[in-house]
């Protein structure tokens, strides 16, 4: 958990990793898995910014869901 900001936001490839840029991931799961969990209420959900399609979530809750693990 250190690689990641104390507060902020993260997009979704921060969370679950990217290949293509080799950014590792910190929940490791796959991005249908995480939609559905983000769906069920199992992952957090996201935050809108700029009323645009840019989709974040905030730094805390997900080191809250890694905590809760």
């Amino acid at each position: 958990m250190n690689a990641i900001p104390e507060t902020g936001f993260l997009r979704l490839p921060q969370i679950i990793g990217d290949p293509k840029t080799n950014t590792p991931p910190i929940v490791p799961v796959k991005k249908t898995t995480w939609w559905l969990g983000v769906k069920s209420g199992r992952f957090p959900a996201p935050v809108r910014i700029g009323g645009g399609r840019a989709v974040f979530w905030r730094v805390e809750d997900i080191r809250a869901l890694i905590a809760n693990a």
